[in-house]
């Protein structure tokens, strides 16, 4: 039975799982996402994630303590000057860990994982949602248009079929 094993090893002895975590939070931070197997994404998150909120405050401790965890000058400079603005408000769930299917040569299941705050794609798409603004009501609008448009095109008719009726007669 697996109780109170929360961690999940990577198949790695810890001083080479250290090293991998290390790496790739450095990579998240200065690339803002990474496409990683879902295993390694999923491991990364609560390792990255605590470095994020601890860059909240910057202060030499906060920094010594970041880079004790990711081991690059940097990458802790991009995580100070760059991420810790963006997120001051946010109160956690930095990342995000989207599944994008099956790799072609062993089948791993493979996951990106970004930073939440600097997905423009989403950030776009959530202003549009904010600009837009619509009810359920817009449907009844919709159905009376077409009632309009009947009107108008009776209208139009009787002019057409006088000019049709005009060459019959002659």
């Amino acid at each position: 039975m697996r109780h109170n094993k929360a961690i999940n090893h990577l198949g790695r002895k810890s001083g080479h799982r250290k090293a991998l975590l290390s790496n790739m939070a450095s990579s998240l931070i200065l690339n803002k996402r990474i496409v990683t197997t879902t295993a390694k994404a999923k491991a990364l998150k609560p390792y990255v994630e605590p470095l994020i909120t601890k860059s909240k405050e910057d202060t030499t401790h906060s920094r010594r303590v970041v880079f004790s965890y990711l081991k690059d000058k940097n990458a802790v400079s991009e995580l100070f000057r760059t991420i810790a603005p963006k997120i001051a408000d946010r109160p956690g769930g930095y990342t995000r860990v989207l599944h994008l299917g099956f790799r072609a040569g062993d089948a791993a299941d493979m996951s990106l994982i970004e930073l939440v705050d600097f997905n423009e794609a989403a950030l776009a798409a959530t202003t549009k949602k904010e600009a837009k603004k619509g009810t359920r009501r817009s449907r009844a609008k919709k159905a009376e248009a077409p009632a309009e448009q009947p009107a108008e095109q009776a209208a139009e008719q009787p002019a057409e079929e006088a000019a049709a009726e005009t060459p019959q007669a002659e």
